[in-house]
């Protein structure tokens, strides 16, 4: 099965929902939309050191009804990069995702999403490839999710990640339009035979990484600003060698606004 050949690409489809979504939408409209610029003095993917010097990543989202469509895109803001050397100041990577998410029938605090994540990788020698995903969470005390992804594309393999969170509202308050809230969270993932064949060359399946991430989003009333620390391991020692760097700490600092 290959989506791209189906379906050329989700990008025009996903930016006509962005782009439609804010102009439409007034205070009681079901349309919302996201968007954030984020920079990070690393970029880890999944436990990979992609880019072990500093990023800009922005993003941009449109919602209506459950549906969500949005692009994530990753610049180099160096010529450090592991994948893309001598590509500062360019993109490297640009995401389109189309995600469906609700309650499951019949219940209070299950939920469930369906997507499609399609990565291209701009100024780098790396194929575009295409996953789907189906992830189930659940509404109770640290929030646990977890979520399959499937590459239907370049790699014939899945990464499977479990992850939990707890979020303290307002654990600094000053009025209601500003105030701080503490938010932790961690996840671990398996990656299959094929998952760890396409990107490490290694056979059999294997957990992959475990990440950890502190953030303290402040709020400031129509912006959010969002300081975060994050920790992530290569549990798999063969994984580990064959990366760039196996344990990584990082952090970034991020500026959101909903509409």
């Amino acid at each position: 099965m290959n989506l791209k050949r189906m379906i050329p690409s989700a990008g025009p489809l996903i930016l006509i929902l962005i782009v439609v979504c804010p102009l439409d939408a007034g205070d009681n409209s079901p349309l919302k939309a996201n968007v954030s610029a984020n920079y990070y003095s690393k970029y880890i993917w999944r436990g990979q050191n992609v880019n072990d010097t500093s990023v800009f990543q922005p993003y941009i989202s449109g919602s209506i009804h459950g549906f969500t469509g949005s692009v994530w895109g990753n610049m180099d803001l160096t010529d450090g990069s592991q994948t893309a050397p001598e590509n500062g100041g360019r993109f490297s990577e640009v995401n389109y995702t189309l995600d469906y998410s609700a309650r499951v029938p019949g219940t209070k605090r299950m939920g469930f999403s369906l997507g499609t994540i399609h990565y291209r990788f701009p100024h780098t020698d790396a194929e575009s490839t295409t996953e789907i995903y189906g992830a189930l969470s659940c509404d109770v005390l640290l929030k646990p999710r977890l979520v399959w992804y499937r590459d239907v594309d370049e790699v014939d393999g899945s990464y499977i990640q479990a992850a939990i969170g707890h979020s303290f509202e307002k654990a600094l308050k000053w009025n209601k339009d500003y105030y701080v809230d503490l938010l932790v969270g961690g996840s671990v993932a398996w990656g299959t035979s094929g998952y760890n064949r396409g990107y490490f060359g290694i056979d059999g399946g294997r957990f992959n990484d475990l990440t950890l991430v502190v953030s303290a989003p402040v709020s400031l009333k129509h912006l959010s600003v969002i300081p975060t620390f994050n920790f992530s391991s290569l549990l798999s020692e063969s994984i580990g060698n064959a990366t760039f760097e196996r344990n990584n700490i990082w952090f970034g600092i991020g500026f959101s606004k909903s509409f």
